[in-house]
């Protein structure tokens, strides 16, 4: 009898490790630089959806331009985030072949928060215009910052005389230095490396973006005096919003982001007590302009059933993103 008891709890602890088995999910995101918003926004998904047996790998990466092909192409990648101007210049793009698949591949599951632009220069540069024949840093290849500042400066018609693809903690050393004139930066203020690596000695002052172009493909935004206290006064820029986006998966990756949209929805209260400060101004309702939600994840939320289609990625290694972004933007 003895013996047929221990077989029977075997038999119960083998069906309960498979339904276990079955039920967890394993999904990838990519964020940004480890220590980064990003990269701390995707490490607080992971704690929130961890109790419900969905284990996030979080990716960290150069940033936006090498997330949205990411999420297109690498496998293990099942989301990414990335500031909505990439989507916007992905999708401005019909004549390109491969922008456009992509375009028709890559699908919101949630708004995150804005990103404020930070032009950092010497405090005798007072204008964006005044940055013509500039040598100015414009953040690391594959980055947001990259992309945004490149695109900035194509919509205002500003050519610096070298555009510096380094990232932001090089560019700020090099601009103290005096190696580059000014640097752009952006992140959701106040940026810490802003914030505890400048002072007041070092002569340097943000830059206001009032440039109607800019305007008219951005969102206007303030970075206030209380964000650093070597800014004596509030400098009108313009802001990015953070995306959370994935593939159009059908099938059963479709149920698994789906079951992961619902894991944040319903704790977002948590993520705003618990996560990143920037948590606490996202609007899980905010539609980006000309970007439909996944349909999965309407569906998940009970808002639309999800629609048949079957995009495919293609197995093209270069990223054609980054391509278009030297190509159409312009070369130093």
């Amino acid at each position: 009898m003895t013996k047929v008891i221990a077989q029977c709890v075997a038999l119960l602890v083998i069906c309960m490790y498979a339904i276990s088995a079955a039920s967890a999910l394993e999904l990838g995101l990519i964020t940004g630089g480890e220590g980064g918003g990003y990269h701390r926004f995707g490490l607080d998904l992971k704690r929130l959806v961890k109790a419900d047996g969905i284990d996030l790998t979080v990716l960290p990466s150069k940033g936006s331009v090498e997330n949205i092909f990411a999420v297109y192409q690498r496998p293990g990648v099942d989301m990414g985030i990335v500031h909505s101007d990439v989507l916007a210049f992905v999708g401005e793009l019909p004549s390109n072949a491969a922008l456009t698949h992509i375009a028709r591949s890559i699908r919101v599951v949630f708004p995150l928060y804005d990103e404020e632009v930070h032009v950092i220069a010497r405090r005798e540069i007072r204008s964006f215009d005044e940055l013509a024949g500039k040598r100015v840093a414009v953040g690391q290849e594959g980055s947001g910052t990259y992309l945004t500042a490149r695109r900035l400066f194509k919509l205002s018609g500003i050519r610096p005389s070298e555009r510096v693809p380094i990232e932001g903690g090089q560019a700020l050393a090099q601009l103290k230095a005096g190696r580059v004139d000014a640097m752009v930066y952006v992140a959701a203020a106040p940026v810490q490396l802003l914030k505890n690596s400048v002072r007041a000695a070092d002569g340097l002052a943000l830059i206001p973006i009032v440039n109607k172009t800019a305007l008219e493909s951005y969102t206007a935004a303030e970075i206030p005096t209380s964000a650093y206290q070597w800014q004596p006064t509030p400098v009108s820029t313009v802001a990015v919003k953070a995306l959370l986006v994935t593939f159009d998966f059908r099938g059963s990756e479709c149920a698994s982001i789906g079951r992961f949209a619902q894991q944040v929805a319903s704790g977002i209260e948590w993520l705003a007590r618990n996560g990143h400060p920037k948590w606490r101004q996202v609007d899980l309702d905010y539609r980006p302009a000309g970007w439909e939600q996944y349909d999965c994840v309407k569906n998940a939320l009970g808002k639309s059933p999800p629609q048949e289609s079957s995009p495919s990625a293609s197995g093209r290694e270069r990223n054609p993103v980054a391509d278009a972004v030297k190509d159409i933007l312009g070369t130093d």
